[in-house]
């Protein structure tokens, strides 16, 4: 599940949850966002501070990130205000 920019899902746990050698990291959930249907994947580990959990998203690029693609994003309009 590599990119090619370098933004695989290893290098982003590692990046945002920093990870020790022997601090483990476990994947508590994988799916697939309900809107676009591309998946996701929760991955948590413990540190001295507690416990520390983030969610991935992977992009049409193949690239994984800590935010959902536009297309899976809540949306607001105006239509509801013109009322």
């Amino acid at each position: 599940m590599k990119s090619t920019n370098g933004q695989s899902l290893r290098f982003q746990v590692e990046k945002w949850l920093a990870p020790g050698p022997t601090t483990p990291v476990r994947v508590v959930e994988f799916s697939r966002t309900h809107f676009g249907r591309r998946r996701y994947v929760c991955v948590e580990t413990e540190q001295p501070a507690g416990l520390r959990a983030l969610f991935f998203f992977r992009h049409d690029d193949g690239c994984w990130y800590v935010f959902p693609p536009a297309a899976d994003r809540p949306n607001m309009t105006s239509n509801r205000l013109a009322a």
